[in-house]
Parts: structure tokens; sequence; C-alpha cells
């Protein structure tokens, strides 16, 4: 019931502020489209307390960098993103082209600042729409929000961390800061909520610029994945246990931690 009530609040609050924001994407500026998302993560976080029994608890708010710099995050649940968005200013993120298809979304992605990559148009395109929506993020002196493994990830499963994130840093010649969470204990993937208690995001120790990629990618997989491990475990109250690396899921399909083949996938 939790997660019907949710559901129905997720909807309601998503169309009133994407209304609330329509006259303002002719507005000159960013600030009004800016200051009305924040307030719709804001909202969504009350409603994720109040209706589904989810509370956030934040930690490691003292080791964000003062600047510019870029979060690599795990992504569980379609709610890391209501959870770290209101914690973190002039933060900026990376999204596929999909959330385009939905009604002034793009509009509003626009004014945000966000970073769309083109993801039907081959490599060469994807790079092309990163670099440049990097190159503005850091002309402004953003902040900016990533998902390195590239897909939400089952609880106890992790993917391979891509080297986009690596690429961004560098360019941008900024610390990453690796976050933690586990919130898909209880708001798992897509899945409407289903299971009251305390999600946690973590922002842990900042990676500073100038790695080699293998370095990079190896320490910042080994620091989200372990703190998340034990997140999961504090949350459950079960033994830490290691996260396992599965394979990437075929495009336009939700991943599964037993799939062998095409048709153990979910459709996205």
């Amino acid at each position: 019931m939790r997660g019907t009530l949710f559901q129905v609040a997720y909807w309601v609050l998503s169309i009133f502020y994407v209304l609330v924001s329509l006259p303002f994407l002719a507005w000159p500026g960013h600030s009004p489209v800016r200051a009305i998302i924040r307030s719709y993560t804001r909202a969504m976080n009350l409603a994720l307390r109040h209706i589904a029994g989810i509370r956030k608890e934040v930690r490691g708010r003292e080791r964000l960098p003062q600047g510019a710099f870029v979060i690599g995050a795990k992504h569980q649940s379609w709610g890391d993103g209501f959870l770290i968005y209101p914690e973190v200013k002039d933060l900026a993120f990376v999204t596929g082209d999909h959330l385009e298809r939905f009604p002034l979304v793009g509009g509003i992605l626009k004014k945000l600042g966000a970073i769309v990559i083109d993801t039907c148009g081959g490599g060469e395109k994807k790079a092309s729409s990163l670099a440049d929506g990097m190159n503005k993020a850091k002309a402004d002196g953003r902040r900016v929000l990533i998902y390195p493994e590239g897909h939400l990830a089952p609880v106890g499963y992790h993917f391979r961390y891509k080297a986009g994130l690596w690429h961004m840093a560098e360019a941008m010649g900024v610390p990453v800061v690796p976050v933690a969470t586990n919130i898909g204990v209880f708001w798992q993937q897509q899945e409407a909520p289903r299971r009251p208690g305390t999600a946690v995001i973590e922002f842990l120790d900042p990676i500073p610029p100038g790695l080699p990629k293998a370095e990079f990618l190896a320490r910042l997989t080994e620091a989200v994945e372990r703190r998340t491990a034990e997140l999961v475990a504090e949350a459950t109250g079960q033994p830490f246990t290691p996260t396992t690396l599965i394979p990437d899921p075929p495009n336009g399909f939700e991943a599964s931690p037993t799939a062998s083949d095409l048709a153990a996938y979910k459709k996205a």
C-alpha cells in the first residue's frame, strides 16, 4: 500500500512541478527553474519519508570540496538522484536522451544545465555530447553527478565502471567524490518503494585528478562498492558481503543478478 500511495504522489508531484516550471522555460537565465527543481527533489524526499516510510541520512558532507567537482555515485534506484540532488549546490547531472521523450522535460533539462548524452548516435556522438556538456559545466564552475556503471544495479551486484567519468574529471581538472548508498534495500531499481527504513547516502573521500585511468577506476570501484556493501549490511542486519560483478544488460533491459540469457532480463 505504501508503494502504491508513493507512486501516486510521485506522479502528482512530478506533473505539478513540470507545470510550475513552464512559464520560466522562456525566462532569461536558469535560476527559477533550478530553484523549482530543487524544491521538487525536497518534496520527493518528504514523500519518501511520510508516505513510503523511507528516511534519509546523509553522511560525509564535510568531505565535499569547494568549487567544481564530479560525483561518481552508486545507482541502485530511481530514488538515489532525489536523495543526492538537494544536498549539493549548483549540481548538474549526466543523463541519457531518453528523458527528452517526455513532454516539456527537454526544456527543463536545458535550463538545469544537464549533460544529455546522445544514446542513439553511436560512440562518436556520445563522446561529442558528453564533451559539449562537460565544457559548459566547467565554464560555469558547476558540480556534475554521473553514474559510472551506466545502469541500475541490483543490491549486492555491480557493473563494470566506465571510463567516461575519468575522462570528464581529467578534462575538467577536478576531483571525483565517490558516493555509496543502500537505498536499493528499500527502493530497488525501477520498482515502487517496498520497505520502510533509513536510506543512507555517503559522500566518500575525494579522488584527486591526475591518476592513470586504470588506477582511478580501480580506486573508485573499490571505494564505492565496499562502502555500499557495508551500508547494505547495516540496513539488513546481514553479514558484510562484497558485491559481485555481473555483465551489463542488453540495451532496453533491466539487469537481473541471475540473468544468463536474454529471456532472463526484464524489459526496462
